[in-house]
């Protein structure tokens, strides 16, 4: 299996405070570590506590990847927010199953939403996830997902 080119990822990629995101990133070797609760509940703190770098718009946390829609703050680069949030997890979840190593694969993919692009549309596609992937036959059955505009 070939390796990902992170520095390929990174041509072109530009940090602007305001700006949406959609961050999506994959565990190591696709490891569904979020297939059990107590891993995606530490991401799910790890993101939420992220609030300096980024606002949290909505999430999807699948068994192996998370799918994150963020506006990015003018205190941080987009890499630095990407990089606390898997180091930070990582250590959490790697404490928690009692193991070391890897729990993310090098890189990330993002995409900066454009003025014409519909952030709701947007978040209805990323939290549709686990439907188009036969996890659950309603929203409301997955436990791992949270838009800002759910009271």
């Amino acid at each position: 299996m070939p390796k990902p080119h992170g520095r390929d990822l990174r041509k072109g990629r530009v940090s602007e405070a305001g700006r949406i995101y959609h961050i999506t990133t994959v565990t190591h070797q696709r490891i569904p570590y979020f297939s059990e609760l107590n891993p995606a509940r530490l991401l799910t703190q790890t993101l939420m506590a992220e609030q300096h770098h980024a606002t949290t718009l909505c999430y999807v946390i699948m068994p192996d990847h998370l799918h994150w829609l963020i506006e990015l703050t003018d205190s941080a680069t987009l890499e630095k927010c990407i990089k606390t949030v898997k180091a930070v997890s990582a250590h959490k979840i790697n404490k928690h199953l009692q193991r070391t190593g890897p729990i993310w694969q090098a890189g990330y993919y993002d995409h900066a939403l454009r003025q014409d692009e519909d952030i709701i549309d947007i978040a209805r596609y990323i939290i549709a996830n686990p439907l188009r992937k036969g996890l659950v036959e309603s929203i409301r059955e997955y436990p791992h997902w949270d838009a800002i505009w759910i009271p």
